[in-house]
């Protein structure tokens, strides 16, 4: 069982390639694995079930809290488009983290570059310190949206790894890996359905990777 107080807690931020490739599903693996606090900023559409509920219903583990969403707009459409809608504008400075002591999983809306207002995107609303996870998913199109998203996080000078989502292709995954050098954490099959048993398999399967980010 991994100790979240053992030594400094780890911020780490999930992020993908695009929209729907998997990172609700990764951040409940990271927070299994790991026991972390999860934190998503901005939700944009399905407040019924948010993404905040989806993760909180994956989990098995007693020490994660769910923290509430620093704006939660009510359209399935990038950030700034929904906000706009609700009549709202998102600031930057009142999208605060939590306050734990325990690790903490940051999930991202779509992908780094989608706006949250007229002048800033995902990409400020991380932290220097943040350890920053990449899911990729292959589609055609995949390597480069994935090359693209892992440059600028190094440009950035962020610790990055890679989560693969979907069934294997190996020659997509082998080129990213090598010309990128970054850590891969696993990949997560495509799994007939996701419940708390098949997330704490993964989590069992990735934790000595994410406790050595």
């Amino acid at each position: 069982m991994p100790n979240a107080v053992e030594a400094k807690s780890k911020k780490i931020f999930i992020t993908g390639i695009g929209t729907d490739v998997g990172k609700t599903i990764a951040s409940a693996i990271v927070v299994e694995a790991l026991h972390a606090d999860y934190f998503k900023p901005i939700q944009a559409g399905d407040l019924e079930f948010s993404d905040t509920d989806k993760v909180k219903n994956l989990v098995s583990n007693t020490k994660s809290k769910f923290h509430d969403n620093s704006y939660a707009l009510k359209t399935p459409m990038s950030p700034h488009a929904a906000a706009a809608i609700d009549g709202v504008a998102i600031e930057l400075d009142t999208i605060k983290l939590p306050k734990s002591k325990n690790h903490l999983v940051i999930e991202g809306a779509g992908g780094l570059l989608v706006p949250i207002n007229d002048e800033h995107t995902i990409l400020d609303i991380m932290q220097p310190d943040y350890k920053v996870i990449v899911i990729s998913r292959h589609y055609l199109g995949s390597i480069n949206h994935t090359l693209m998203t892992i440059r600028i996080l190094n440009e950035r000078g962020y610790n990055v790894s890679v989560i693969f989502n979907g069934a294997e292709h190996k020659s997509t995954e082998d080129i990213i890996e090598k010309m990128t050098g970054v850590e891969v954490v696993g990949r997560i099959d495509n799994e007939p359905y996701f419940d708390k048993r098949v997330i704490q398999e993964y989590a069992e399967l990735f934790r000595e990777k994410l406790m050595t980010l």
